[in-house]
């Protein structure tokens, strides 16, 4: 969750984040090192852990109907009808570059595909990955071979005009996230859409193989894991990152993308593994109980830190797109999710669910759910 918000939060202050245009506000040294530091350690990365765990939840889902005696078809489509409403809510409202809808859709093909022998499932995930990789590398190449062309005074236009619209009324924030959805869809399609569903197989793979549950019987292979994807994962973000901030929009970042596509499945999982070694140490332990509660609670947390980023940024609040380094920004994720760890524990200590978990809940079981720790205690 708090690589995501890092991430998001650096959409959020530049309305050109993406165009292939540095943004004049933040050309400084300070801000590069910040842009190359967001793109070599989070982006690309952290929603790809995301979208793993969602993989991984939808085997405890299967467990809890399969305990309920229920149908587990109707309980997952409901899900995901529900999920979709809070993503297309998130989009329109809050923030356009929103997951949840492509998750909601996504989740449905997984569905259709739970019953698939799982090395067909690990399969498909390696062929998407590489498919998107070689995808952007060859475009890449292609721009290349063309020769370097220039249309940045057309995006800073356009960025400037967005920038105007997040400043204004909430209805011109509205206005401009839908202008921006069919370029959102365009990444969803053919970059983040393609990888997420990958790793939403690997994490229903590894929900199967109960990995969490057996974490013990698997130390041997977390370490391969860690080492593999910080030696590999690190080389294809590094250039990445590079590309990103010493040439943005040319061939270079592109194919700079495309190697950070193909390895960044590895540095997610490098990080998954190093958390997952740590958290059976003493210290581990405690620092994952600490973090738990946010946890439970992350689809709360993650449609709370777009409203303070709206509040901070747009026309909701304070209208500080544009005018905020990279630098401020990043301190602004720290202290939004150090807030939100603090006041997950403190809402988690006495309820079962977080206020979005349990509505969501509440759509799969057609049911209101006991939202109290002690009600459901007494059930």
């Amino acid at each position: 969750m708090f690589g995501i918000l890092v991430v998001n939060i650096t959409v959020f202050a530049s309305t050109y984040y993406g165009s292939g245009v540095s943004d004049p506000q933040f050309s400084g040294p300070l801000d590069q090192a910040f842009h190359g530091l967001v793109a070599l350690l989070f982006e690309t990365k952290f929603y790809l852990l995301f979208s793993f765990l969602f993989g991984y939840s939808f085997t405890l889902q299967m467990q809890s109907a399969e305990r309920a005696g229920g149908n587990f078809v109707p309980r997952m489509l409901r899900r995901q009808i529900g999920l979709w409403l809070f993503g297309a809510f998130h989009a329109i409202f809050l923030f356009h570059g929103d997951i949840l809808t492509t998750y909601a859709l996504l989740g449905v093909v997984l569905l259709s595909m739970r019953n698939q022998p799982q090395s067909r499932l690990l399969g498909l995930a390696a062929w998407l990955i590489i498919i998107t990789a070689l995808a952007w590398i060859v475009l890449g190449t292609l721009q290349l071979l063309a020769g370097e062309t220039s249309d940045a005074a057309r995006v800073m236009v356009q960025a400037e005009a967005a920038r105007a619209a997040y400043n204004g009324s909430p209805a011109t924030v509205i206005a401009q996230h839908m202008r921006e959805l069919p370029q959102m869809l365009m990444v969803l399609a053919f970059l983040q859409g393609p990888c997420a569903f990958a790793m939403f197989l690997l994490g229903f793979v590894a929900g199967k193989d109960r990995l969490f549950e057996r974490l013990e019987a698997y130390q041997l292979e977390l370490r391969r894991i860690r080492q593999l994807g910080l030696t590999v994962g690190l080389a294809g973000a590094f250039l990445y990152a590079l590309s990103a901030v010493f040439r943005p929009g040319t061939g270079w970042e592109t194919l700079g993308l495309g190697s950070g596509i193909l390895t960044a499945p590895l540095l997610a999982c490098a990080y998954g593994a190093s958390a997952m070694i740590w958290f059976q140490s003493g210290k581990g332990k405690r620092v994952a109980a600490f973090l738990a509660p946010a946890g439970r609670m992350a689809l709360s947390n993650y449609l709370l830190q777009a409203l303070v980023c709206s509040l901070i940024f747009t026309g909701f609040g304070f209208g500080l797109v544009g005018q905020l380094g990279l630098g401020t920004a990043c301190a602004l994720a720290v202290g939004t999710f150090a807030v939100q760890l603090v006041a997950s524990r403190w809402w988690m200590s006495s309820h079962a669910y977080g206020p979005l978990e349990w509505l969501l809940r509440a759509i799969t079981i057609a049911a209101w759910p006991a939202m109290r720790k002690k009600a459901v205690a007494q059930a």
